[in-house]
């Protein structure tokens, strides 16, 4: 099973990124798929998720009204939009995939699959 981040890159603030992810290896229609960021010296944390039966999506609060994910299932993918980018958003944010629950859960070691990891840079 692989998962293979891109989309990632040099922005200005302000500026917009689409991110995809394309999964191989198996399907995960039935999963929750989303993304992780990680930054210099801080822990892996919960960017955005969404179930794979109901596609219900999930944000954390840092990027609620700017961040947008999506998925095609046809294509086993999901994908994630950020505008309105900002210094602090500067990681590398990594793809993932966890069977479906009642709740998208937002801790990292529930998901069991994940990407290499697309840097994006911000600049102020």
């Amino acid at each position: 099973v692989q998962l293979q981040a891109s989309g990632g890159g040099l922005v200005q603030a302000g500026g917009s990124l689409r991110l995809s992810c394309a999964a191989s290896g198996r399907t995960f229609n039935g999963w929750t798929m989303g993304w992780f960021r990680q930054a210099p010296g801080k822990e892996r944390e919960f960017v955005a998720a969404m179930s794979g039966s109901a596609g219900r999506p999930h944000y954390a609060d840092s990027g609620k009204g700017r961040f947008t994910i999506s998925r095609d299932n046809a294509k086993n993918a999901v994908y994630l939009q950020m505008n309105s980018l900002k210094p602090e958003d500067t990681a590398v944010y990594y793809c993932t995939a966890a069977p479906d629950r009642v709740w998208i859960t937002t801790q990292s070691n529930a998901y069991p699959y994940w990407g290499q990891g697309t840097l994006v840079t911000v600049s102020s």
